[in-house]
């Protein structure tokens, strides 16, 4: 996931173009959970998965399309009052935070911030235990099934310095060459994973329709739309996206292009992961992938290029809990110098790791890369990406009937998605 107002590609003076602005969503939306989508197809059922992925791709559109209008009706309305008081302001691009201020103030705020730092948390944390779980499958075997704490965590007693020496790179441009770098070999194990999967598929036949389930049940299938809207992270970079592009009435129809597209690919990905290893399908599909070096080659790149892509997915996390530690008249700030001194750099970077040391801790402790990316997304990404929006709508846009109904479902139906992902859990325990 990457931060409300930046990413790495949109670093620059003049705008994107069509083509640049389908590579920036694509970045922006396509992450680790691609590799978990086999794993939700298993839970679903094909049919079920793959409706599951294109309902989730969809309502992520629709959603996107409605923060749009949100903002340009507040634009609208900022123009009004500048023009009643002679100012002559240029509109400001908003953020999801300032969305939420003027819609409900800093309550508003406050919530839409808490709810993009839970979002990116679940991220990070996801990313740890994907990262650990590949390295400890090949380098600790079983692992010690008598320890509290499984073999990732080893792993990330690793991680971690690692992660706390480049928390302290504070420039997005710094780190923009390693998110390209992991994407490169996002798709080489997406590429390793599908021509394992079609090998398969052809020494069987049509043998996997018949053997593999198509709706696995309602259960099966709530798991999987929680992942699919896990898959489409990256919602809060909507705004930033479309003020990055030269010609913004190109947008609408350059980011549906791109969902369309990232859609199919996760269908197919994940039906022929699942189609492939029946109910053998591992939370994360490398796991499947034959033990021999080519395979560990490929989880190990993977990994290295996640670790050094980790820090541009903590920098909206920083970026938040910084501006409320060093706030001016803040405590922080009074008792640090009040400036950019010493005993201030050395608060901001304390903070930083306290940060990673916390989510690294929480990883230690996840069982399963699959539920918990099924949690994160029916629960905090469902609130972020299809609650909030129809909220903003309903407050801002002042719709017709046909409309308010639609922005009511939508807000409904999310609401009672993230309470479903909240009960799995705790009926768990």
């Amino acid at each position: 996931m990457a931060a409300e107002s930046k990413v790495p590609l949109l670093d620059g003076r003049r705008g994107a173009t069509p083509a640049q602005t389908i590579g920036n969503i694509v970045v922006s939306i396509v992450g680790t959970g691609v590799l978990g989508l086999p794993y939700a197809f298993r839970n679903a059922g094909w049919l079920a998965g793959a409706l599951a992925v294109a309902g989730a791709g969809a309502a992520t559109f629709y959603c996107m399309l409605l923060l749009l209008e949100c903002r340009d009706k507040l634009r609208e309305q900022e123009a009004t009052v500048v023009d009643e008081h002679g100012h002559q302001h240029r509109c400001c691009n908003y953020t999801y935070g300032d969305l939420g201020e003027r819609c409900f103030g800093r309550v508003g705020r406050y919530f839409t911030e808490a709810t993009i730092i839970l979002s990116q948390t679940g991220g990070t944390v996801a990313y740890l235990v994907f990262i650990g779980q590949n390295i400890s499958s090949v380098f600790a075997g079983e692992g010690s099934h008598g320890s509290p704490l499984s073999p990732a965590a080893v792993v990330l007693a690793f991680l971690l310095p690692v992660q706390a020496a480049l928390s302290f790179i504070r420039s997005l441009s710094s780190l923009a060459p390693f998110s390209i770098l992991a994407d490169a070999c996002t798709v080489l194990a997406v590429a390793t994973v599908v021509k394992q999967d079609l090998q398969l598929l052809v020494s069987r036949g049509e043998q996997p329709f018949v053997d593999r389930s198509a709706v696995a049940g309602p259960w099966g299938v709530a798991f999987a739309c929680g992942f699919a809207v896990f898959c489409f992270e990256g919602f809060c970079m909507t705004l930033a996206l479309e003020a990055s592009m030269s010609d913004r009435s190109k947008f609408r129809s350059v980011l549906l292009q791109a969902i369309a597209g990232v859609t199919v690919v996760y269908v197919c990905f994940g039906a022929c992961g699942y189609l492939a290893y029946g109910d053998a399908t591992k939370d994360i599909i490398t796991l499947n992938l034959p033990s021999n070096w080519s395979t560990a080659a490929v989880k190990v790149v993977l990994c290295i290029a996640l670790a050094l892509t980790f820090p541009i997915m903590m920098h909206p996390i920083h970026e938040i809990v910084e501006a409320r530690l060093f706030a001016p008249g803040g405590w922080l700030r009074k008792h640090c110098g009040g400036g950019r001194g010493i005993l201030e750099r050395a608060a901001l970077h304390a903070s930083r790791v306290a940060v990673l040391v916390a989510l690294s801790t929480i990883a230690c402790f996840i069982p399963a890369f699959g539920s918990f990316a099924s949690f994160v997304g029916s629960t905090v990404c469902a609130l972020l990406s299809f609650v909030l929006p129809a909220l903003f709508h309903l407050r801002v846009a002042g719709a017709g009937a046909t409309q308010s109904a639609v922005d009511w479902g939508i807000l409904l139906f999310g609401l009672a998605f993230a309470a479903h992902g909240l009960y799995s859990v705790l009926s768990r325990h």
